[in-house]
This record gives C-alpha cells, structure tokens and sequence, in this order.
C-alpha cells in the first residue's frame, strides 16, 4: 500500500465557509479535498489526512495558538507517518494574517523551510517521498475574515512565483490551485463542496503521477 499525506490548513480539514466566526462545521470525509482523493486512488493508497485550521507554514501564533505553526508539528508528522511515498503540502494562507506582517517572500520562505525539512527526513531505508508544493488560490477580503486579512489579497496573488522557485530549488512538484479553484464569496478564504471535488480530482491525478 502506497501512502500520501496531505498536510495543510483549514482547507485541507475541510472548513466549509464560514458566515460568522462562530461557525464550527467540517465537512465529512467523502466531500473534502484528501477525501475525494482517497476515493479516487482506491484501496491501494492509504490517505493521510492532516489538516489544522489555522495552520502556518512557520508563524507562531499569538492569539489562535502556537501549536498552528506547521515548523512545529511537521517533523514529528513525517517521523509518525512514515514511509511515506507522496506529501502534499499546501499552507500559506493564514501566513497572509495582518498579525504577522508577512511579505509574499517571507511566505514562501516558510513553504521552503517545510521542504527542507521533508527533504531531510529519512523514509526508513526508501526513497525520499515525492512532494507536491500546492500554492494556495488568492483571498477576497469579504465576509467575517475580512479585517483579519487585511492586505492579503495583493500578497496572495503575488505567491504563485515565489512558490515556483521554492518547487525548483527542491525538486518538487507544483500546482497553483488558483489556476482551478477560487475561494467562497461568502468568507474570501474557504472552499465550497465543488471546489473540494475539483481540487481532490486534479492532486489525485498529480499523485498517481508522481507516484508512477
């Protein structure tokens, strides 16, 4: 059995959007993205699912936890997981938070720290796992998100190629899933059942890919 993990932010959990902060709900494992997939890839694949609403790439983060910084976590992730034939890693999304003050450059650096670590870390004797960097689509600044990402959007469009650079310095795959998708009009961040089944579809297609 071949093994992929999906290691993201709120998106990846399956956050449907939200129209007030208070809106708790996740969608089931058949609607989001990691789901979609695992039907897709069959019984030959196990799907890991990882994804933590709120999640950076490496910010800590003050007001929601620091357990959301992903540099935090990923490492004992790899190591609990592994081996591991594909990751999937798509975050950057809650780096364009006003808190952090984060440039667009600053941004990728964090997804090529991530990589550096999933590049350093031994697969009990087999190859390195094949890395997919998933570059998250642009924000609107709408909806109960909207003060919270206050000049984020300009930064989010600006992503696509600073991550490109990161996938070239790593030798990894990349999908800019704003070239596919796009985020609810009802909050600017999140994605809805047919933007999960669209972005499900197109990585499960880039996974049996990059798995041969």
């Amino acid at each position: 059995m071949k093994n992929v993990l999906c290691f993201g932010d709120s998106n990846t959990y399956g956050t449907p959007p939200m129209a007030s902060l208070e809106d708790s709900r996740r969608f089931d494992g058949k609607t989001r993205w990691p789901g979609v997939m695992r039907k897709i890839l069959g019984h030959a694949w196990h799907v890991i699912e990882e994804g933590l609403p709120g999640r950076t790439t490496i910010r800590d983060d003050i007001i929601e936890g620091r357990e959301r910084n992903g540099q935090r976590y990923l490492l004992a992730c790899l190591e609990s997981h592994r081996p591991l034939d594909v990751i999937v890693l798509m975050l950057g999304t809650n780096d364009l938070k006003t808190r952090f003050g984060a440039p667009a450059e600053d941004i990728a650096g964090g997804i090529d720290i991530l990589a550096g670590i999933i590049g350093a870390t031994p697969n009990l004797g087999q190859p390195p796992a094949k890395l997919l960097i998933v570059c998250p689509p642009p924000i609107r600044l709408i909806g109960p998100f909207g003060s919270m990402f206050a000049g984020g959007v300009e930064k989010s469009q600006a992503l696509p190629p600073l991550y490109q650079a990161v996938v070239r310095r790593h030798g990894a795959d990349f999908l800019d899933a704003g070239t596919l998708i796009e985020v609810s009009p009802v909050d600017g961040i999140h994605y809805d059942e047919a933007t999960h089944l669209t972005l499900g579809q197109t990585i499960a297609a880039r996974v049996q890919t990059l798995a041969g």
